[in-house]
């Protein structure tokens, strides 16, 4: 099961900073909207989202249905089936997609260590 594009969501404090720094580290702007305090940074295959001010804590994030470059696949494991797959392993929910929905929708899961790890489908 593909659970889709990878990115980490970073939770910065100052984002014309963060942008900076990361500039140095090859990273280029990729999408958001600096204005509104997110961008999202790509280096290769490697993405980032800086967020300032929108969460407390670092996110990993996956996109079902589309590639490292945010361009739809043609086929893909929707995220309501992989929601289901996940509940009968007993993985427990923070959040959970409306299972009677089609399209865009989003969970959240908490790794053992506390992380959270956000699947958000845009297709």
């Amino acid at each position: 099961m593909d659970i889709g594009a990878f990115s980490i969501s970073l939770a910065v404090k100052d984002l014309k900073a963060s942008k900076q720094f990361y500039e140095k580290l090859g990273f280029e702007v990729f999408g958001g909207v600096e204005s509104e305090n997110w961008l999202i940074m790509k280096n290769g295959a490697h993405v980032i989202g800086l967020f300032q001010n929108m969460f407390d804590q670092n996110i990993l994030t996956f996109n079902p249905g589309w590639d490292q470059n945010a361009q739809q696949l043609k086929e893909f494991t929707d995220i309501r089936d992989f929601q289901r797959h996940l509940k009968a392993q007993g993985i427990m929910f923070e959040t959970e997609a409306d299972e009677n929905t089609t399209g865009p929708a989003s969970f959240t899961v908490i790794d053992p260590d506390g992380n959270p790890i956000l699947v958000d489908q845009h297709v």
